[in-house]
């Protein structure tokens, strides 16, 4: 049985259309000083992801015996700062006047653990120019993308209306929507959860 401790609907359907059968146990981490207390350990946001990734699958596993646990997570840093999900709209509205125009990185992880041990883990990163929009066109976004702007880091979905935000994009599409599937995908088939 494969869990996904993870309560993101991109995350899901990613994994649903590859074919996964999977059941949804959401963690029921605390990030904020999770992430706090790895800010202070790690430097790197690609650290923070894969810790979080496997805290979350690990919390997971504690209560799912026999169960293999997919966690994620996925961080957003900008010249050195690094961005959690908006509380509210007038957040999502600063975190993206402070991407436009520049470029940032998301950090992608996922870990797998069975009966508290972390048997894999991978980081995939890419990287993203947001375009000079105008204010105008940010009030409009914000206006359409309603609460969907408080689910993802960044404030911007590119599967949809988030998009249009964008100059240029470097990196692979799963990665950028949290989840570094192909690498994932491999693993499940050595573990023997999906054919090979």
């Amino acid at each position: 049985m494969i869990v996904l401790a993870s309560a993101s609907s991109a995350r899901r359907a990613m994994l649903a259309a590859a074919g996964v059968t999977l059941e949804i146990d959401p963690a029921q981490l605390d990030e904020a000083p999770a992430k706090q207390i790895l800010r202070d350990r790690f430097t790197h946001p690609a650290a923070i992801a894969e810790h979080l990734a496997v805290l979350k699958a690990g919390e997971v596993s504690a209560r799912r015996p026999g169960a293999l646990v997919i966690g994620a997570d996925q961080t957003l840093a900008l010249e050195g700062t690094d961005f959690d999900k908006p509380r509210d709209r007038a957040e999502a509205r600063s975190q993206l006047q402070a991407l436009r125009g520049r470029t940032h990185h998301l950090y992608s992880a996922a870990a797998a653990v069975r009966d508290g041990q972390t048997r894999w883990c991978h980081v995939a990163s890419a990287t993203l120019t947001v375009r000079d929009f105008s204010d105008a066109f940010l009030d409009d976004y914000l206006d359409q993308a309603g609460e969907a702007v408080l689910s993802s880091v960044g404030g911007y979905q590119l599967e949809g209306l988030g998009a249009q935000l964008f100059s240029a994009i470097e990196g692979d599409f799963f990665t950028i929507l949290g989840l570094p599937l192909l690498p994932l995908l491999e693993f499940l088939r050595i573990d023997g959860e999906l054919p090979r």
